[in-house]
């Protein structure tokens, strides 16, 4: 991941795969099981619950795919480069499976769903094909593998939140976790394969998230990020009529942060069209909710909005900024932007410059537009921007965000801000790192007088160009 200010690689759409590894003290079937994840932190939570469930099988993980006898690759169909690095990964999964031949493979989450045939067909090593609404199937589903069967479960579900299911914190930090409070999308974005790869939108029961919450506290996290493709919709209507409970998005950021006032709330992701005034108030309210909000834009100009079916103008999104900043003053915004997306003229990649010329946003995730076959655009639309222009306005707007990235840490110079310590800085154990309310990752000396999972009060010093770097105070 390129060094530009963007969120941690916990965020990254674009993140190389991870393996996951599970420490189980439960009776085993004596079957070592690997699962790797890519894309975004919607599929590092399902793999937390495709373990939670073969775990209850007796499954083991390993962090060895080369001993595993079940190996998944979690996919992520959101960036071609995506897919061309799952589809090279299975090839070394093959090499092993040649030394290995009753080895499992198998492929789960969105190119699953999508590519379910071809993944059958021309990956000859590939056994089972499971979808992100499937996988309560996976036991039953490596049964008729093991019977010598291929095995294929990619249906879309209108219930399935996996709501009962308890998640196994996978290569956890015991400090903070996701909570997934709903699944799927009904934004059509024409861009966008989450629609078809997802399924429809269905909110979680909250007692159910709050009580996800209160168990990672009583476990010693201290901090939970509630995930969604559109959190902002979430909504939430007891079946009970007699006793009807509506929860919206506001009143359940509400309910998470008082489970109690050491438990830091963060969230994402948030559609410039349902974010409300509402959360931005609760955000205001309870201190342990983190002032940080990542609001993809896309697009600077109206037209090309327009065509990416965003349901919102550059008016529109200008005036949420607006609201964010007469509300939350401190808060840290972020975005995701597309660059030479369909008819794109250079005029209109202006506006997108000139947007975050007013915005001046904390982090970005910045892309050139890559076609997704399935999506509107793709049935609709010519890729009709040249691959130069593309990656030139890209290196346009990365160059700016850089300077505005490091505009924005430099602001935390000499202020004291309050972070709850992760863990060890990569670069050395005599520092630890941690994040503030704003996202910001800080490192500072270690000491034996506070350890992670404690807050503690840094004053900041200086900036690199994505760090800050101070002393406990």
């Amino acid at each position: 991941m390129l060094d530009l200010n963007i969120p941690s690689k916990e965020h990254d759409e674009s993140r190389q795969g991870e393996a996951l590894v599970l420490e189980s003290s439960k009776s085993n079937t004596g079957r070592k099981l690997y699962v790797e994840s890519y894309g975004c932190q919607m599929n590092f939570s399902d793999s937390e619950i495709v373990a939670s469930i073969l775990s209850d099988a007796g499954f083991v993980t390993t962090s060895d795919y080369k001993e595993a006898d079940v190996v998944f690759i979690n996919t992520c169909s959101i960036r071609e480069n995506a897919e061309i690095r799952v589809r090279n990964r299975l090839k070394e999964f093959g090499a092993s499976k040649v030394r290995k031949p009753d080895m499992l493979i198998g492929v789960l989450g969105c190119m699953a769903e999508r590519l379910k045939s071809k993944f059958l067909e021309e990956e000859k090593i590939v056994d089972l094909v499971v979808g992100p609404d499937a996988y309560r199937d996976l036991p039953n589903l490596i049964g008729k593998v093991d019977e010598g069967n291929k095995a294929v479960n990619v249906l879309l579900s209108r219930e399935e939140t996996y709501a009962d299911i308890n998640p196994v914190r996978l290569n956890s930090n015991g400090i903070t976790a996701f909570i997934s409070i709903m699944r799927g999308c009904d934004n059509m974005c024409s861009f966008c394969v989450v629609p078809f790869t997802r399924g429809r939108e269905r909110s979680r029961d909250p007692h159910s998230i709050i009580k996800e919450a209160q168990d990672l506290f009583n476990a010693g996290y201290r901090e939970v990020t509630l995930l969604g493709q559109n959190v902002d919709s979430y909504k939430w209507k007891a079946s009970d009529e007699e006793n009807a409970e509506s929860v919206n998005f506001a009143q359940l950021l509400e309910k998470v942060a008082l489970v109690h006032p050491d438990l830091r709330v963060r969230f994402s992701t948030s559609h410039p069209k349902d974010i409300t005034d509402d959360v931005l108030y609760t955000m205001a309210k309870y201190e342990n909710i983190c002032k940080y909000i990542h609001l993809p834009v896309q697009s600077g100009n109206s037209r090309v909005l327009e065509v990416m079916n965003r349901t919102y103008d550059r008016e529109w999104y200008m005036e949420k900024i607006n609201a964010i900043r007469r509300i939350l003053p401190e808060c840290a915004i972020s975005t995701d932007i597309i660059t030479g997306f369909c008819t794109e003229t250079e005029e209109e990649h202006q506006e997108t410059l000139s947007m975050q010329e007013f915005v001046k946003y904390d982090f970005a995730y910045m892309f050139s537009y890559s076609e997704r076959p399935g999506t509107p655009a793709a049935k609709k639309f010519t890729d009709d921007v040249p691959e130069a222009v593309k990656k030139r306005r890209l290196e346009e707007v990365i160059a700016l965000q850089q300077t505005h990235g490091y505009y924005r840490l430099q602001q935390h110079i000499g202020k004291v801000e309050k972070v709850l310590i992760e863990g060890f800085s990569r670069k050395s154990k005599e520092d630890y790192c941690g994040r503030n309310d704003q996202n910001c990752m800080v490192v500072f000396p270690v000491s034996d007088a506070y350890k992670p999972g404690q807050y503690v009060n840094v004053l900041i010093e200086r900036a690199t160009s994505a760090t800050l770097i101070g002393k406990v105070v």
